[in-house]
């Protein structure tokens, strides 16, 4: 073979029937040289001809060098976030909702998806939590779970002062990942949060934050409170309600809810519900299909309208259907007289010696209470 010389100065000549490879000045046996290449094609270098050059090997070196870095470049912190996110996604479930529809060019009933929402596996049982608000609508539900596999969903129940619901999917068990449960007491404001869910219909994505307020209060879906809600400024988008808010130790400590924003787009304050305040909800969907709270029985006017009747406190009654805890009680409501005239009812000014402002306060005041206490509590009435 006759010599020649490489675009990389390397010179390739055959020496008394022996092929020899010179590498600058130092000189290799064929089976050397094919070792050589054999090794850099593994490392993802294709060599011309099977010769292994200068440039070749140094540009292997530099490979490894680089990927060497790559990972060094990731610090503790990095890590457990990166960690975290891989433990916990397999938990976070895809909801998809679907509601009754015609093709236009057919009377063909169909399911025409009307939504997407988060949700995450609480226990091995197929049991899916998720927002009230995401089914609320909804004929149906299915839920598609880390490894792409689909469900269809059944309701087990809701609670829509609390805008939470429990869907169960028939899947092993063994391919389910219930997420890890953690607590929302002693939360501190600026402890770090992450919220997994699927915004815009983009599966499993991760935001960060921190925890920005605590003690919130929200609207529900049927217009009531929600209590001791979890600020944070992790980005919350539409399609992550129903998502977990994880703590840095991948333990959920709320649910996702709701964001403030006049665009509907994250605007830096998310609102959570408190995992302490979720657990109850859910077992208690679980094992009964509803979630059964004292009702006082009577139906009243909203502060706003009040006020503009002179009434600066409490909560006027406007009717109280016969047979209902308040009308054992003996409160009244609102009539009409003769000639038309408007006689005002009672006035919840406080129960069990706790003041009412509102019907907001009502609403706080009557879930502390069991259903059997609610008749022996109601004595804070002031009747005109």
């Amino acid at each position: 073979m006759a010599g020649f010389v490489g675009s990389n100065g390397l010179r390739v000549r055959s020496g008394g029937g022996r092929d020899v490879c010179v590498v600058r000045g130092v000189s290799m046996s064929l089976e050397w040289r094919k070792g050589l290449a054999a090794v850099a094609i593994a490392g993802g270098l294709l060599v011309p001809n099977g010769v292994l050059g200068t440039h070749a090997m140094e540009t292997m070196t530099a490979v490894r060098a680089d990927t060497t870095t790559e990972t060094r470049r990731l610090n503790t912190q990095e890590s457990a976030v990166i960690s975290l996110f891989q433990e916990t996604t397999p938990s976070v479930a895809y909801v998809t909702t679907f509601a009754g529809g015609r093709t236009p060019f057919s009377m063909n009933i169909m399911e025409i998806p009307s939504g997407t929402g988060s949700g995450f596996v609480w226990d091995s049982d197929g049991h899916i939590v998720t927002n009230f608000h995401v089914i609320k609508s909804a004929e149906a539900a299915r839920i598609t779970l880390n490894n792409q596999e689909v469900f269809n969903a059944e309701l087990v129940g809701y609670d829509a002062d609390k805008d939470v619901a429990v869907l169960q999917i028939d899947a092993d068990k063994k391919k389910l990942k219930p997420i890890s449960i953690g607590t929302s007491k002693n939360l501190i404001v600026g402890q770090s949060t992450y919220a997994i869910g699927n915004p815009f219909g983009l599966d499993h994505t991760l935001t960060t934050g921190v925890v920005s307020g605590l003690g919130r209060e929200m609207r529900s879906p049927t217009g009531r409170p929600i209590t001791n809600v979890i600020q944070t400024d992790a980005a919350i988008n539409p399609g992550n309600s129903g998502g977990p808010l994880l703590d840095s130790q991948g333990k959920i400590i709320g649910m996702n809810t709701s964001i403030y924003s006049p665009s509907g787009a994250s605007s830096g304050v998310g609102f959570a519900i408190p995992i302490d305040t979720l657990k109850s909800i859910v077992n208690e969907l679980i094992r009964n299909g509803r979630i059964v709270r004292p009702v006082i029985g009577i139906s009243y006017l909203e502060s706003s309208q009040s006020r503009a009747l002179g009434i600066s406190e409490g909560v006027l009654i406007l009717d109280v259907p016969k047979g209902s805890p308040a009308a054992k009680a003996g409160l009244q409501g609102t009539s009409r007289a003769s000639f038309g005239k408007v006689v005002l009812g009672d006035i919840i000014l406080s129960i069990d010696n706790k003041p009412i402002a509102d019907e907001t306060d009502l609403f706080k005041v009557n879930r502390k209470f069991l259903i059997a206490e609610m008749i022996r509590s109601l004595f804070g009435v002031n009747s005109d």
